[in-house]
């Protein structure tokens, strides 16, 4: 019946809303369709694209040739990449990142440069995976890695989300303290407003809302403006690694973790690859949605950069200096030290941050849900269209605000289980999304280049090893610096070790004709219009020896790792 539907718009006349609206030239041309099936779920993810500030008719086929085309064309597209990146700037961002300005003023900066590429690279292989194959995260990975690695992605998507959810609900009780509004009302306001953002059934006015809530998060901007930091020292810390003097290094490597478990989230993964299905981008505008995240990437460093300079000048010699305790802690210092103007600039900065972290995150539980029972998932329905998908949004949402609200909710303790677990869990989301961008069944000639693998794989190893510190350090907080550099040291030496033996392995086989040795040449304009096929047409996974072997040592790191930290919980929980 979709396919049907399909056909029959590409045979229509141009829609009047496909001549006047702002992005689809009026003189193209519009050459033979070719009707495929595809793997899309949901019918609702074909059709034009409808952003926030534009359209693209789905017939639509004419080239950019001029900028003012490439410029509305952008327009259109921008979205999926700019909501994320500020998305993941959320009510946990904004302590991590006020934490690391108030205790050690500019000198962690750096860490945000350097991951400006690693942000880029996982993003954009989410991206391309979404574009290319019309299907979410959490289908792919229960398709082509069986149903273990299915659920254990999705239950552990769900749970962790949960948590991140109830830290949006703590950053919003800060903001309520502040301007002296009711908990419980303004609890269930802003829940109230995170639900009815989302269950309008139409895509464009939620991504309008959330591009405001996106413009919103510059309010950060006048506050680093009033309180004026040094240029040339906050320039020389941004580009210059350095270390914090006379701190204890294992204090400031948990703060540096931090920092990576907070811009690098694996909600994000699953978040934008479905966002892109259902914006019904493809991958002819491929170089559009990478624009959009780099716009987003820009916001991201904007709002970090600007928390950790202002707090590090505001609390410069102050008795705060050194003793961060929270959001709410930096309203009032902001208030004390700086004026009411840039405490409430920051107040409002911090609810909207919440509000749009709540929404993403929300969406990514749903969309994942969505994907693996294969029920309606998608914005451009109502609820009563898509029950399902909006029964789990709302759900979480409403769990999360409940647990806030619940007295002597042990809130501290969950927000400091969230950090631990998404720093126990991303290396395994990276995994999986390096082995998806590596099957040529699934992305034909959008697969990864050998040195963007080499890179992810140097991401991944990096991201283990700091999930193992991180690990290490609930279960034993007094740990040294000195174990902290041993650990460090040994995982590169097993690093450089286990690729030397993989690539060897990966030689041999070669020689033995195990390997093809040419890859698949493609014709000119082909990557343009290539789709994944239908997921009961794939060949099986190419799971290779060494493949599985490392799978199942993460399986068990997992497994370790991931007990151990709710052994840890419990047990803070019970002597509390």
């Amino acid at each position: 019946m979709a396919a049907w539907r399909v056909y029959f718009a590409l045979l229509n006349p141009i829609r009047k809303q496909g001549i006047h609206n702002m992005s689809t030239p009026t003189n193209y041309s519009r050459g033979p369709v070719a009707l495929e099936r595809s793997a899309v779920l949901d019918e609702a993810h074909l059709g034009d694209i409808k952003g926030a500030l534009g359209t693209i008719a789905h017939h639509d086929t004419a080239p950019r040739t001029g900028w003012w085309a490439r410029f509305r064309t952008l327009l259109a597209i921008l979205g999926p990449g700019l909501i994320v990146m500020v998305g993941d700037n959320d009510a946990g961002a904004f302590g991590t990142y006020t934490q690391a300005g108030q205790n050690y003023g500019t000198t962690l900066l750096w860490t945000m440069l350097l991951l400006v590429p690693v942000l880029f690279v996982n993003q954009e292989m989410v991206l391309r995976l979404g574009a290319v194959t019309g299907v979410g995260h959490a289908r792919l990975i229960f398709e082509r890695f069986g149903k273990f690695w299915g659920a254990f992605s999705v239950i552990d998507l769900f749970l962790l989300n949960a948590l991140t959810i109830v830290t949006e609900f703590i950053g919003i009780t800060f903001v309520l303290d502040f301007f002296g509004v009711s908990k419980i009302a303004g609890v269930c306001i802003a829940a109230a407003l995170t639900m009815a953002a989302v269950s309008t059934g139409n895509f464009r006015r939620f991504e309008r809302f959330a591009v405001v809530l996106c413009l919103l998060s510059l309010l950060l901007v006048p506050v680093l403006v009033a309180i004026h930091p040094p240029v040339s020292q906050m320039t020389r810390d941004f580009f210059i690694p350095n270390w914090p003097a006379n701190s204890k290094l294992s204090d400031v490597m948990l703060l540096v973790i931090g920092i990576v478990g907070t811009t690098v989230a694996p909600w994000q993964l699953f978040f934008q690859q479905s966002y892109v299905v259902d914006k019904r981008i493809t991958p002819r505008f491929m170089k559009y949605e990478k624009a959009d995240l780099w716009i987003g990437i820009a916001f991201v460093l904007i709002g970090a950069v600007a928390m950790i300079a202002f707090c590090a000048q505001l609390f410069a010699g102050k008795p705060e200096f050194g003793n961060f305790t929270d959001a709410g802690g930096v309203i009032a210092g902001l208030e004390k030290y700086a004026g009411h103007t840039s405490a409430v600039l920051f107040a409002v900065a911090l609810f909207d941050a919440a509000i749009i972290g709540a929404a993403a995150v929300s969406l990514s539980t749903a969309y994942a849900v969505g994907d693996v029972f294969k029920i309606r998932h998608s914005l451009h329905r109502g609820v009563s269209d898509a029950k399902g998908f909006y029964a789990v949004y709302f759900g979480i949402v409403a769990l999360a605000a409940a647990i806030v609200l619940i007295p002597g909710s042990p809130l501290g303790l969950l927000t400091e289980a969230v950090q631990t677990l998404a720093g126990v869990l991303l290396p395994s989301a990276t995994v999986f999304l390096l082995l998806l961008c590596n099957d040529r069944a699934v992305l034909g000639p959008w697969v990864n280049s050998k040195k963007l693998n080499l890179f992810t794989g140097a991401v991944i190893w990096v991201l283990v090893m700091l999930s193992i510190v991180l690990t290490a350090s609930v279960m034993y907080p007094d740990m040294t610096g000195e174990t902290i550099i041993e650990i460090l040291a040994g995982g590169t030496v097993f690093a450089v070790l286990g690729y030397a033996v993989t690539a060897a392995a990966r030689k041999s086989r070669r020689q033995r004709g195990g390997e093809e040795q040419a890859a698949q040449t493609w014709q000119a304009g082909a990557r343009d219009t290539w789709r994944m096929p239908p997921l009961d047409e794939l060949p099986p996974p190419n799971l290779t020896l060494s493949k599985r072997v490392w799978m199942g040592v993460l399986r068990g790191y997992l497994l370790i790792a991931v007990a151990l930290v709710v052994v840890k919980v419990v047990q803070m929980t019970l002597l509390k």
